[in-house]
C-alpha cells in the first residue's frame, strides 16, 4: 500500500492553511489602498521579496514534478531545473531594474510606460490572462491530485480547499498577504528539503536483500521450469507481437511475465476490463492488494550490502558506480477491449543515469526534429522565466531599483540551492524502495514517508503550500489584468482608489472561482503540456515587446501591440497543431500533424522579434521612447 489517510498530515496541513489564513486576515488593512492591493505598498525588504521569488516561482511542477522526472528518468529531469534557472539571469541582467523603474502596478504599466496605448493594454492583458490560465489550471488539477492520496478525500475537495484558501489570501490583503505567503512557503520549502537531503546523506544506500521479490535474480528465479510445478498455466499467444506471456495460476489469477534475452521476469500489471474492472495483478485492487513499492539498487561497488553515511559529492560517485533497477511502461490491448498497463524492471548502470538522453530524446537522437524540439524546450524555460506576469509585478513590491536587483539575486541563490537539492532528492527517491511506479510525482512525498510519518505530513503540506503560493501569484497578476489594465485603462471607467480595490478584489474572486472550475474540468488533462504552453506564450508574447521596448529606440506602440498579439497567438496555434498534442491530448496520430516539431519557441520568440521591427519600421517613431531614456540615464 502506497497511501493511507495520515491523521498526522491532516493535522500538519490543517494547521498550515490556519496559518496563511490568520496572516491574510490579520494584514488584511494593509491593503485598503490601490498601491497597498497591487504592490503591498511598494515596502516590502528585498530579501523578503526575494525568498517570495522563490516561494512564487517554485510551483508543484519544479517541486514534485522535477523530483518526479529525476526519480525515474535520471539526469535528465535536471535539465527542466537548469532551464527554469537560467531564465534568472535574464531576469537579472536584463529585466529588473527597468521594470521597477517604468511599472507602477503590473505588467502593461511597464509596456506602456512611454505610448499611452490602448491596444497595448489590451494586449498585454489578454496575454496575462492567457499565461495565468495555462498555469494556473495545472496548478489547481495538482491540489486535486495531491489529496486524493493523502488526505482520502476526491479531486474535486483539493481543488475547492485550495481555491476558498487562496481566494481569501487575495482579497483580505492582495500583494501583501500573497507575498509573506510566498515568504513562508519559499522558507519552507528550501529548508525542509535540505533536511530531507541530510536525511538521504545520513542513510546511505542499501542493496536488494537477495530475498526481495524485486531482486533481479529472485524475479527470473521465479519463472520458468518452477512455473510448471507450481501448476500455473500459461498463453503465450495472449498479446501476438509483444514480449508478453499471460500466467494462470491454478486459483484462475491471471497475471503478466515479460519476455526478455535474460529469461522471463515479472511484472506488476493493471487490468480494466470492458466492464470497468479494475484490477491489479490479477485481483481486484482494494487497500489489501495493491501495486507494491519500487525503486531499488540492483547492485553496490564492492558488492557491499550497505554504504553508511556519505558525502554530497560520494553520494554521486557511488550512485555512478551501482546499478539500478528502474522500471517502465507498456499497454496492452487485448482482443475482447481489456486494456492493461503493464510495468517492468529495467536494470540501469548509475553511469548511465547520470548522462543525458534518457528521457529527451533529443539530446541524443540523430532525428534532426527532435533534437529541435528539445532546443526550443530550452530556449522557451530560458525566456519565458523573465516574461511570466506572475513574477514581473513582484517588482513592484520593493522601493526602488537596488532592491529589485537585490531581491532577484536572493531568488537566484534561493531557486537555485532548491534545484541542486532535487538531485539528492531525485536519486534519493530513485533507491528509497518507496516510489509508487504509476505516478512519479509523489515520489518527494513517498521518499519523506521512508523515513519517517511526520516528515511525510511536512512534505505533504509543503506541496499544499507551494500550489497555495503560486497560484496566489497568479491570481493576483490575473486580477491586476482585468481591474487596472482592462476596466480602468483600456475601457477607461472612471474609479477612485476605494474602487480600484474594490475592482481589484472582485476580478480576484472571479478568477479563483474560474480557477476552481478548470481544476475540476480538465482532473484527467495532462497538466504538464499546460505549464510549457504558458512558458511558450509568455517567452513568444512578452520577450520581444519588453527586450526591443528596452533597447531599440525605434519601437513603436503598434509594434509593442503587434508583437504580443502574433507572439501569443502563433505559439498556441502551433503547440494546439504539434504531434506531442495530437497524441496526448487529442488521441490521434501524432503522424498526421502539420507542425514538424512540438515546442513553438524557436520559431514564434523569432517571430515576434520581426513582427516588431518590421511593424515599426512602418508607423511613425515615437516622440520619446524608453531606450532613449535609460540611455540618457
Amino acid at each position: 500500500m502506497y497511501y493511507s489517510t495520515s491523521l498526522i498530515a491532516i493535522v500538519v496541513f490543517m494547521f498550515f492553511v490556519a496559518v496563511v489564513l490568520g496572516l491574510s486576515f490579520y494584514l488584511a488593512r494593509r491593503g485598503q489602498t490601490a498601491k497597498g492591493y497591487y504592490a503591498a505598498h511598494g515596502q516590502i525588504h528585498w530579501a523578503v521579496n526575494g525568498v517570495a521569488f522563490a516561494g512564487d516561482y517554485l510551483s508543484a511542477a519544479s517541486f514534485l514534478g522535477i523530483c518526479g522526472l529525476i526519480a525515474s528518468y535520471g539526469y535528465d529531469g535536471f535539465l527542466y531545473s537548469i532551464g527554469y534557472l537560467a531564465g534568472w539571469v535574464v531576469a537579472l541582467f536584463v529585466i529588473a531594474e527597468p521594470i521597477k523603474r517604468l511599472g507602477k502596478f503590473t505588467f502593461a504599466d511597464a509596456l506602456d510606460s512611454c505610448y499611452d496605448s490602448r491596444a497595448i493594454k489590451l494586449a498585454v492583458a489578454i496575454s496575462t490572462l492567457a499565461i495565468s490560465a495555462f498555469y494556473l489550471i495545472p496548478q489547481m488539477v495538482g491540489a486535486g491530485a495531491l489529496i486524493t492520496p493523502l488526505l482520502g478525500l476526491p479531486h474535486y475537495a483539493g481543488v475547492l480547499i485550495v481555491g476558498i484558501t487562496v481566494t481569501l489570501i487575495v482579497v483580505t490583503a492582495g500583494m501583501v498577504s500573497t507575498t509573506w505567503v510566498q515568504f513562508i512557503k519559499g522558507f519552507l520549502l528550501v529548508l525542509f528539503c535540505a533536511a530531507l537531503t541530510t536525511m538521504i546523506l545520513s542513510r546511505g544506500f542499501t542493496a536488494t536483500p537477495v530475498e526481495s521479490p524485486w531482486n533481479p535474480e529472485a524475479m527470473r528465479a521465479d519463472v520458468g521450469e518452477k512455473m510448471w510445478d507450481k501448476g500455473i498455466q500459461l498463453d503465450e499467444n495472449a498479446w501476438p507481437g509483444k514480449p508478453y506471456v499471460k500466467a494462470i495460476s491454478s486459483e484462475g489469477v491471471e497475471s503478466v511475465m515479460r519476455v526478455t534475452d535474460a529469461g522471463w521476469i515479472t511484472t506488476q500489471s493493471v487490468t480494466i476490463k470492458p466492464d470497468g474492472t479494475r484490477l491489479v495483478n490479477g485481483r481486484t485492487q482494494s487497500r489489501d492488494h495493491d501495486l507494491s513499492p519500487v525503486g531499488t539498487i540492483a547492485r553496490l561497488p564492492g558488492d557491499v550490502e550497505r554504504t553508511g553515511p556519505v558525502g554530497p559529492v560520494e553520494f554521486f560517485d557511488i550512485l555512478r558506480q551501482s546499478e539500478i533497477t528502474t522500471w517502465t511502461k507498456e499497454d496492452l490491448k487485448s482482443e475482447d477491449g481489456t486494456r492493461t498497463a503493464v510495468y517492468y524492471p529495467v536494470q540501469r548502470s548509475g553511469a548511465d543515469l547520470l548522462k543525458p538522453g534518457g528521457y529527451f530524446k533529443g539530446m541524443t537522437s540523430p532525428n534532426f526534429t527532435e533534437k529541435l524540439d528539445f532546443i526550443s524546450l530550452m530556449l522557451a524555460l530560458f525566456c519565458g522565466t523573465a516574461s511570466l506576469p506572475h513574477i514581473l509585478i513582484r517588482y513592484y513590491t520593493v522601493k526602488d531599483q537596488a532592491s529589485a536587483r537585490k531581491s532577484t539575486v536572493v531568488g537566484i541563490a534561493a531557486i537555485g540551492f532548491f534545484y541542486v537539492l532535487t538531485l539528492y532528492l531525485g536519486f534519493g527517491a530513485m533507491t528509497s524502495g518507496a516510489m509508487d511506479v504509476t505516478d512519479n510525482n509523489m515520489s518527494a512525498p513517498l521518499l519523506a514517508r521512508s523515513f519517517s510519518e511526520l516528515m511525510f505530513a511536512i512534505i505533504s503540506a509543503i506541496a499544499f503550500t507551494t500550489v497555495l503560493g503560486t497560484v496566489s501569484g497568479l491570481i493576483m497578476a490575473g486580477s491586476g489584468a482585468v481591474a487596472h489594465d482592462l476596466l480602468e485603462n483600456f475601457f477607461r471607467i472612471p474609479m477612485n482608489d476605494h474602487q480600484k480595490v474594490l475592482y481589484g478584489k472582485f476580478a480576484a474572486l472571479l478568477l479563483g472561482v474560474g480557477a476552481m472550475v478548470l481544476g475540476v474540468l480538465f482532473k484527467n488533462f495532462n497538466v504538464s503540456f499546460l505549464v510549457g504552453w504558458a512558458f511558450n506564450i509568455a517567452a513568444s508574447a512578452n520577450l520581444p515587446a519588453l527586450v526591443m521596448m528596452l533597447f531599440w529606440r525605434r519601437t513603436t506602440k503598434q509594434g509593442i501591440a503587434a508583437a504580443v498579439f502574433v507572439g501569443m497567438t502563433t505559439s498556441l496555434l502551433w503547440i494546439l497543431l504539434s504531434g506531442d498534442t495530437y497524441a496526448k491530448v487529442y488521441g490521434w496520430d501524432p503522424k498526421t500533424s502539420i507542425i514538424p516539431f512540438s515546442q513553438p519557441a524557436l520559431v514564434t520568440i523569432p517571430l515576434g522579434f520581426l513582427v516588431l521591427i518590421g511593424v515599426s519600421l512602418i508607423t511613425p517613431k515615437p516622440a520619446h521612447s524608453v531606450a532613449e531614456e535609460l540611455a540618457e540615464g
